[in-house]
């Protein structure tokens, strides 16, 4: 038994769940999510919760069925207060600008690159060093924030480079001095 899967979700006021076949779509006050559910999970819905059940027994079934229960988890979370992801540019000269809705990141590569924006996530600056990426859909906003910060990973001798805020980064020491 999952002991993840057979907790109850909760569904706030102001959130409509709405099941049709084994697609699940969530409607909240940012927008809409839906996803395919497998016929190995079945979706109960009452008032003020969502609860999942498994038809067989199998290992794959068990497992999908605590994934599925998180992933709803996180659709309900998106559509009311959804999901942010802020990330640091450290370097000299190093900096991030917006131009219209795409990131313009110089970080000491031989021209700036420019991060094209995706739909359902919103890309901002707050400042020349701080890139926030926000959206509803967990996946996509940590995702992008993953492709952003590819550009230019931080490096472990000076710490250069685009990192998540707060991440720590381990430092090695450099050549030894005579």
């Amino acid at each position: 038994m999952s002991r993840i899967g057979k907790l109850p979700v909760k569904i706030p006021s102001g959130v409509q769940v709405k099941l049709e076949g084994q697609l699940l779509e969530v409607k909240g006050t940012k927008g809409t999510l839906s996803r395919e559910v497998p016929d190995t999970i079945k979706v109960e819905i009452s008032d003020s919760e969502l609860k999942l059940n498994v038809t067989d027994d199998t290992r794959e079934t068990k497992a999908l069925w605590g994934l599925y229960r998180v992933l709803i988890n996180n659709m309900i979370i998106g559509v009311t207060t959804g999901y942010k992801r802020e990330l640091e540019v450290v370097g000299v000269g190093y900096k991030a600008e917006l131009k219209g809705k795409d990131l313009n990141i110089s970080a000491g590569l031989s021209s700036p690159v420019l991060f094209k924006a995706r739909p359902g996530v919103t890309l901002g600056i707050d400042g020349p060093t701080k890139i926030v990426v926000e959206g509803i859909d967990k996946q996509a906003v940590g995702q992008v924030a993953a492709d952003i910060r590819k550009i230019r990973p931080p490096e472990p001798y000076k710490g250069k480079g685009i990192r998540y805020a707060g991440e720590q980064i381990r430092r090695k020491a450099g050549k030894a001095a005579k």
